[in-house]
């Protein structure tokens, strides 16, 4: 199981990936700051923002929706 900031790393990770981005290009498409995405994708940010969130889904060219649509949301697949 994996928590909600986990999830979002392991999911940030796997589009970088699949979109053959690096976390540079992400952070300009997005206008989260590199500091600010390297800070989540190491978890020392503990509570991530919806905001933050809408603005990465946005950096994949993607609406936060389905950005999110991944089975690393699934609900049984978190630890809340």
């Amino acid at each position: 199981m994996n928590n909600i900031n986990h999830a979002l790393v392991l999911r940030i990770q796997q589009l970088l990936k699949e979109k053959k981005m690096t976390r540079y290009r992400l952070a300009m498409e997005s206008g989260v700051s590199h500091s600010t995405l390297k800070n989540i994708i190491h978890e020392t940010v503990k509570d991530n923002l919806l905001s933050t969130t809408i603005l990465i889904a946005s950096g994949f060219g993607m609406s936060v929706s389905k950005f999110l649509d991944s089975p690393l949301f699934d609900e049984e697949n978190l630890d809340i």
